[in-house]
């Protein structure tokens, strides 16, 4: 409890701080140095009171502090990002400038349904930048049971297309309900990685098991491989950078390692053609090239001709040529029309971007919001990397958009959620009271 004297001279220094979400933080590091100051005087021999208007009075003048304090706790902007975000914006509407030959529609409309996913996606930022990221804290049983119960919607009424049942009818709009329920675990894991350290019984490390693997063989169900892909890469990212105890750690790396290698083993040996496929004709293309192995030789042969500058976005060859050029092959639709040139600079932009919030991680000192972070960062990571290394032929085809660039909204709006979050973490770095152990003694 401090005295009014206290109470009056952090009352005048938050008056000059124009971010009232910053001055409780303020007042608690004030007041540490105003009560060490006292009890100094205090052992010198003052009066309690003495003692505590000789510490004022070292403080110096309460409203120069608040002035100085000020700019230091103000909400930040991350521009760079923003300005990315817009560029990754206008560069979607490329693909769609000339229509879609496969559903006989003009680029009008698809440039118009693009527009809106992106008028609904920047309202989605601006409404998760100005909210307060750490009311999300320990809400992680509410965002895993949304999740799951997605899921069990999806099982129920969920639309059906190419084999995979995961589309949802919300408000006439059909919606990805993987990728609503992957935003979910992924805020559910934030919170409970930001806890871990709590979960040291068998017991409790044998929730975590359980509740690391339901998500992976949900999606597995569906099916959708590339979903429960970058769910695992997200979650891993996470843990990487949890501050779990050593202990701790090695017994889930280890049980979760063995638990992997079985569920591969099971899932390679219970006859999924889907995949089976997938792989075969990733190993071989050749041996099928006009069935699975089709795509393989398509994105080869539009990139091999793509030269340095490209073939201009109206040309009807890479349509016929590439389907899906603007969703999932937007890149090399990209490469084809705009040339090599765009190729690496885009490539650049995206590794920019991804850095950017990699970077971002650690300029918060708070560890919830880290991790979101840097879930957020592999989150991104994952399918563009993923999605350019497959028109490579590097690592398999599957249905994973480059974010922000492929058309679809969807993808357009999760992704715009997490970029919201990155954001609304990133502005207020300096207004949250630090979490993490050794940036508190720093």
């Amino acid at each position: 409890m401090s005295s009014p004297k206290f109470e009056e001279f952090l009352s005048k220094v938050t008056s000059k701080v124009k971010s009232k979400e910053a001055h409780n933080m303020i007042k608690e590091e004030l007041i540490h140095h105003l009560q060490e100051l006292s009890q100094s005087y205090k052992k010198r021999g003052f009066s309690k009171e003495d003692a505590e208007e000789k510490a004022i009075q070292e403080m110096g003048n309460p409203f120069t502090i608040g002035e100085r304090l000020n700019p230091l706790h103000k909400p930040k902007m991350d521009w760079v990002l923003i300005v990315l975000f817009v560029l990754f914006a206008g560069i979607s509407f490329l693909p769609l400038v000339d229509g879609i030959p496969e559903f006989s529609l003009s680029g009008t409309y698809f440039m118009g349904r693009q527009a809106i996913w992106y008028t609904l996606a920047i309202l989605l930022i601006i409404g998760f930048l100005f909210f307060d990221y750490q009311k999300l804290k320990n809400g992680w049983i509410y965002f895993y049971a949304i999740g799951l119960l997605i899921h069990i919607y999806l099982h129920l009424f969920g639309i059906m297309t190419n084999g995979a049942k995961k589309w949802v009818s919300l408000a006439g709009l059909t919606v990805d309900g993987t990728m609503m329920s992957l935003f979910f675990f992924f805020l559910a894991w934030a919170g409970i990685l930001n806890k871990i350290n709590e979960f040291r019984s068998w017991e409790k490390q044998g929730l975590l098991f359980v509740l690391f693997w339901i998500p992976i063989s949900l999606y597995m169900m569906v099916p959708d491989f590339m979903v429960s892909i970058i769910y695992f890469f997200c979650i891993l990212g996470m843990f990487a950078f949890a501050r779990i105890h050593k202990k701790l750690a090695v017994n889930l790396t280890l049980t979760n390692l063995l638990a992997g290698i079985i569920f591969i083993i099971m899932f390679m040996t219970s006859g999924q053609s889907y995949l089976l496929t997938r792989l075969s004709a990733f190993i071989n293309p050749t041996a099928d090239s006009n069935g699975a192995g089709y795509m393989y030789k398509a994105v080869r042969n539009v990139l091999s001709e793509a030269g340095w500058f490209g073939n201009g976005l109206s040309n009807e060859l890479n349509f016929q040529l590439l389907p899906e050029a603007h969703t999932d092959f937007a890149f090399p639709f990209l490469v084809y029309s705009l040339g090599w040139a765009f190729g690496f600079v885009l490539c650049l932009i995206l590794l920019i971007f991804i850095s950017r919030i990699s970077k971002n991680a650690f300029k918060t000192k708070d560890l919830y919001g880290r991790l979101i972070v840097i879930g957020g960062a592999t989150l991104f990571a994952v399918p563009t990397t993923w999605n350019i290394l497959m028109c490579f032929g590097v690592v398999p085809i599957m249905g994973v958009s480059l974010p922000f660039i492929s058309y679809g909204g969807s993808a357009i709006l999760f992704y715009a959620a997490v970029l919201g979050l990155i954001l609304n973490v990133y502005r207020r770095k300096d207004l949250v009271e630090p979490t993490i152990a050794d940036e508190i003694k720093s």
